[in-house]
């Protein structure tokens, strides 16, 4: 671990979060930072619970004269995004995550940060050890698998919680407070293909878009940031028009929830057009280039000569996938009327995927609209349909209506104008939280989301800006002085 880190502050939050950084923690497989909590939880004597999904709680008695304030459940989800670069030799599953501080961030070397959520769990955690903080009767909930199905929240029991007001603490801009989110599924899509032998005279390449920032596929998806899908995809359709371009191989993107970086293809051209397909690659990488020159400068389109494959896709499933993937939607489909710069609607075209015999296609749909999410699932399924892929919709996960009466944001605010001097801003968001679920397992439960600020999470671009750590410890320690006695409004 960094010895620098050693130095920031809050220093017990710091402490956690180096110690997380060590425990790996993919989406699914969390047992082993599972158990470093329940052992956190025995070692310091406080109630641990593990409930049937995989979910901890750990419930901390109020500290003296505080016994009579009404009860607070923070909460986080414990699985990480694990992305990275693709000259980075990483093992999710083994390694420890290698954080360092570049200025005012905190960063990760070639690797997602897994500050998202890992600073919300080392914050409860430095709660949960603290003698020398006032507060009253406190649960932490650690959930598992949020990044890829929410899974956690789903199988959240409604008798688990015994509090009335929860504190998220998985936002990632700090000075804004959230009251609402996106709802979202996932539609995917499988297309079946033939193999049919290579040809005579015929070249093989290997093309591959790279340097994209990639980044939420919703706190990010209104940035005007490139899909490495879409983008690869172009130059396949136009050279499989101009070229007789056979599609051999076809890798893109990895998670639902996060825009594609880099997408990859085995392709193989007729000799006979092989100068005009290098000429045409390298004009399209220009062209591209200058499209996304402010929001991708690190865009680049390549290609280079391989060995011929012993196959390539029938033509048939060629044409429809290249067509399908060309016509399917991906971004914003509709702003809010209601809230002001608020994105309503969006899809991402997350994956592309081939293979033994098929293609597989992810994509992921957000709206705060619940008959919006489904019409834009719809579309994507339409598309797919009339190019002979089956389509398949997840249960997908319900928005957080926002509640502009609630009382735990009367007190944030109050907090945050008294600790920093000015206003926060409250929000709802177009990423999905937890929020939404909780909300249906306790309908009662009076709901706040915050944090400190992440840059460019699901990716390996991931940081986290230093100072606003401090901030978000202070503002959860002051909501936590403010909490109102039971029975109070």
């Amino acid at each position: 671990m960094s010895k620098e880190l050693d130095k920031l502050q809050p220093t017990a939050l710091w402490k956690y979060f180096q110690e997380i950084c060590k425990i790996p923690r993919p989406s699914k497989k969390e047992e082993k930072i599972a158990a470093y909590l329940v052992a956190f939880g025995e070692k310091h004597g406080l109630e641990t619970i593990v409930d049937e999904i995989g979910n901890i709680l750990i419930r901390k008695p109020a500290t003296s004269g505080m016994e009579s304030l009404k009860s607070v459940v923070l909460q986080s989800h414990i699985d990480m995004v694990c992305e990275k670069n693709s000259d980075t030799l990483h093992d999710f599953d083994t390694d420890p995550i290698q954080p360092f501080i570049d200025g005012e961030w905190v960063k990760a070397r070639g690797t997602t940060l897994g500050a998202d959520d890992g600073i919300g769990v080392a914050a409860q955690l430095a709660l949960l050890e603290a003698n020398d903080i006032a507060h009253g009767p406190i649960e932490c909930l650690f959930t598992v698998d949020e990044e890829t199905g929410l899974t956690g929240a789903f199988g959240l029991k409604p008798d688990l919680l015994k509090s009335s007001i929860l504190l998220n603490l998985d936002s990632e801009d700090e000075g804004e407070i959230f009251i609402g989110c996106a709802g979202g599924k996932d539609t995917v899509i499988t297309m079946n293909y033939s193999k049919v032998p290579v040809g005579a005279n015929m070249l093989g390449y290997v093309t591959k878009v790279s340097g994209l920032k990639g980044g939420h596929s919703g706190d990010d998806i209104n940035k005007g940031l490139g899909n490495a899908n879409k983008i690869l995809n172009r130059l396949l359709w136009e050279a499989n028009r101009r070229f007789e371009l056979r599609l051999t191989n076809i890798d893109g993107g990895n998670l639902r929830n996060a825009i594609a970086r880099e997408a990859t293809a085995m392709v193989i051209v007729p000799k006979r057009f092989s100068a005009d397909f290098e000429k045409f690659a390298k004009d399209y990488n220009v062209t591209v280039r200058k499209e996304f020159k402010t929001t991708e400068p690190g865009l680049n389109v390549q290609f280079k000569s391989a060995d011929l494959p012993d196959f390539m896709f029938d033509a048939a499933t060629q044409e429809r996938l290249i067509n399908a993937l060309y016509a399917c939607p991906h971004g914003v489909i509709a702003m809010s009327a209601d809230i002001p710069n608020f994105v309503e609607t969006s899809t991402n075209l997350a994956s592309v995927k081939t293979y033994e015999n098929r293609i597989e296609i992810t994509t992921s749909q957000r709206s705060s609209v619940e008959s919006a999410k489904d019409d834009i699932g719809n579309m994507v399924v339409a598309v797919f349909n009339l190019a002979g892929g089956k389509a398949v919709h997840t249960d997908g996960y319900p928005g957080w209506t926002p509640d502009p009466n609630s009382a735990v944001l009367d007190i944030s605010k109050i907090a945050y104008q008294k600790l920093f001097n000015t206003k926060p801003k409250v929000l709802a968001i177009h990423a999905g939280l937890e929020c939404g679920l909780i909300g249906e397992k306790y309908p009662q439960m009076d709901m706040i989301s915050y944090g400190p600020t992440i840059k460019g999470a699901h990716s390996p671009d991931e940081r986290l800006k230093i100072d606003t750590v401090q901030k978000f410890w202070d503002l959860t320690l002051e909501i936590l002085q403010h909490i109102p006695k039971e029975g109070i409004a």
